[in-house]
């Protein structure tokens, strides 16, 4: 009988494992490599992903609806008057499923930058579970950065 191989096959699941574990490294690869981009090169992968889907962008879920920052002085925690990030907010986060992301950022103390995340999220107008703090060492100027998120 020609055709037919004597060699012992693979076991489906390992396949399909194999195949999994490729599309998770994919995944990450994918991810590492999108992280230091900014919002506009973010949304042109996202659309140019879910073209090649056949997506509809009408329907598409809302992963970052915007970033704002609020500058700091040098050395301080005080934010300055936040009545311009309270009207951006109210619009950004008018659907309860959204959450905030508050990320104070210092170019060498991670306690400073800490105390301007919370300083922030203190004084923004929605519930507290709903903000997420975060602080980190950055180069810059010294900032908070908000963004606001869909969370199903």
């Amino acid at each position: 009988m020609r055709g037919l191989s004597l060699r012992p096959r693979r076991p489906l699941w390992l396949v399909t494992l194999a195949d999994l574990a490729l599309l998770l490294v994919g995944f990450f690869v994918f991810v590492h490599a999108t992280a230091e981009q900014s919002a506009a090169e973010r949304a042109a992968i996202a659309a140019g992903i879910r073209d090649a889907f056949g997506g509809d962008a009408a329907v598409a879920p809302v992963l970052s609806l915007d970033i704002n920052r609020v500058a700091f002085a040098a050395g301080s925690a005080t934010p300055p008057d936040l009545a311009p990030i309270r009207a951006w907010l109210a619009e950004a986060a008018a659907d309860p499923r959204t959450k905030v992301t508050v990320t104070g950022l210092d170019a060498r103390d991670l306690a400073l930058a800490a105390r301007r995340a919370d300083a922030v999220a203190a004084a923004l107008p929605v519930a507290p579970e709903r903000i997420r703090r975060a602080a980190s060492v950055r180069a810059g100027s010294p900032r908070a950065e908000l963004s606001v998120s869909f969370d199903p």
